[in-house]
């Protein structure tokens, strides 16, 4: 398991070297056609993104390495975004959650164990204002 949430990129070995916050996005998302689409908007807006179809496979990825963002659906088969969501926070609590849903009373009743300082963001949205609360919670 790893311990911080946040990769870094070290250009250089000298005093002089820079290092570089990397912000990686977990998408989850089972809809083929709309996780294309988030995926090559976060892309383009400069982010690496890694997406699955479903919760359980984003899960195992989530603990092989550390995101920065976890941007997830929450109807999704084999674990749906909120269970995904309250694993990956257990492994690293200082990952941050977006939901991304066309029910966005399911991640905000307090009974969903939803992470507490989690984004919604409900569908339809355009693809500009998600970028900008991607840009907003990392940023925070």
């Amino acid at each position: 398991m790893y311990a911080p949430s946040e990769a870094f990129l070290i250009l250089g070995d000298g005093p002089h070297s820079r290092e570089y916050r990397m912000n990686k996005i977990l998408l989850a998302e089972d809809d083929n056609d709309m996780r294309r689409f988030l995926e090559k908007a976060l892309i383009n807006a400069g982010y690496e993104v890694v997406s699955y179809d479903n919760g359980a496979s984003a899960y195992e990825r989530i603990r092989e390495e550390p995101f920065t963002l976890l941007l997830t659906d929450i109807v999704m088969p084999e674990m749906d975004g909120i269970e995904l969501a309250r694993r990956a926070t257990e492994l690293d609590p200082d990952l941050k959650v977006m939901f991304i849903t066309g029910f966005a009373a399911v991640a905000l009743n307090p009974e969903s164990d939803a992470p507490k300082d989690a984004k919604v963001l409900s569908k339809p949205f355009h693809l500009r204002d998600l970028v900008n609360e991607v840009e907003k919670m990392l940023a925070a």
